[in-house]
């Protein structure tokens, strides 16, 4: 599965960003879409991730500040980031967890910098 991420970029603390990742592949095989991100001399950690069923998950530090969503049950997700912080800055890399045997796929990351 090709998943193509965008939405990465330069911004000052306090603004806002949106992360999108389309999953090339059938939307009914989607059992997770989810967002990782990898800071500099850090281990790759899960920001945020929605179910097929609509369910989220975020971690402690991005709750509040970030929301993902799903397109009505289609193959791209969102990740809308506001309030960012310097803290926040990374390779933001989409997932996406597929079909019955439940494959992992990963996209390429998109550079997120947050200056303060």
């Amino acid at each position: 599965v090709q998943l193509q991420a965008s939405g990465g970029g330069l911004v000052q603390a306090g603004g806002s960003l949106r992360l999108s990742c389309a999953a090339l592949t059938n939307p009914y095989d989607i059992n997770v879409m989810s967002w990782f991100r990898q800071a500099p001399g850090k281990q790759r950690e899960l920001v945020a991730s929605i179910t097929s069923g609509g369910s989220t998950n975020y971690v402690d530090s991005v709750k509040g500040r970030f929301t993902i969503s799903r397109e009505n049950s289609g193959n791209t997700a969102y990740l809308q980031m506001d309030s960012l912080k310097p803290e926040d800055t990374g390779i933001y890399y989409c997932h996406v967890n597929t079909g019955w045997k439940r494959i992992d796929f990963w996209g390429r990351g998109t550079q997120v910098t947050v200056s303060s």
